[in-house]
């Protein structure tokens, strides 16, 4: 592995010096924006409980746990890293009992059938394994008519991603119709696109 693979591989998964660096980062200027204007497009209720699969840096469940004040919002990752991250940022929440971050992988869920009102993925389902057994173990712990979001930075359209999924191990950029046809075969519906055209970024929301 050359050194350039070897440090964008941590936007997979953060590990080491550079993973901390990776994360730091993941909280901050341009996905910040990505992440605001995502949610945007989504109703939160007040009381509603959120899981943020592949949470980073912990800058978006600090967004979501704004957004549903008497609610709870947990996060897991499959880096020590990332996890150890997020607990930092989100420590007042965590000690109120509002939050929880845990370590473990988008393929094997560890939570109750129908346990979450709201699911988001931001810039992650890149690297989800068998991208179709995800879904369908996000459909799982979704309650019936709850939401599945998903964030990306790029719509998979242009091409630009293209010399990153050389780089990074296990990487794809997902076009709209690709995540809408697996979602569909999660069993999802009533899917709806949001795409941004000046940066290419892709917003989706799929209802159980």
């Amino acid at each position: 592995m050359g050194i350039l693979s070897k440090i964008f591989s941590n936007t997979r998964k953060p590990e080491g010096f550079f993973g901390r660096m990776m994360v730091n980062g993941m909280n901050g200027g341009s996905h910040a924006r990505l992440a605001e204007w995502g949610l945007s497009h989504v109703n939160i209720n007040d009381n509603a409980n959120v899981l943020d699969v592949g949470c980073g840096g912990g800058a978006n469940i600090a967004r979501l746990l704004q957004r549903c004040p008497k609610g709870t919002v947990k996060g897991i990752d499959y880096s020590s890293v990332s996890v150890k991250k997020s607990s930092e940022v989100n420590a007042t929440a965590i000690a109120a009992g509002r939050c929880e971050v845990r370590e473990g992988s988008a393929a094997a869920l560890p939570y109750s059938d129908e346990e979450f009102d709201l699911v988001t993925a931001f810039e992650t389902v890149y690297f989800w394994p068998d991208i179709e057994v995800c879904f369908r173990g996000v459909y799982r712990i979704l309650k019936e008519g709850g939401c599945f979001v998903i964030i990306n930075e790029d719509d998979g359209l242009t091409g630009k991603n293209d010399k990153w999924e050389k780089i990074i191990d296990g990487m794809h950029t997902y076009t709209p119709d690709e995540l809408q046809k697996h979602l569909t075969a999660a069993g999802f519906k009533d899917i709806t696109v949001h795409c941004e055209e000046q940066h290419h970024w892709l917003f989706l929301k799929a209802e159980k």
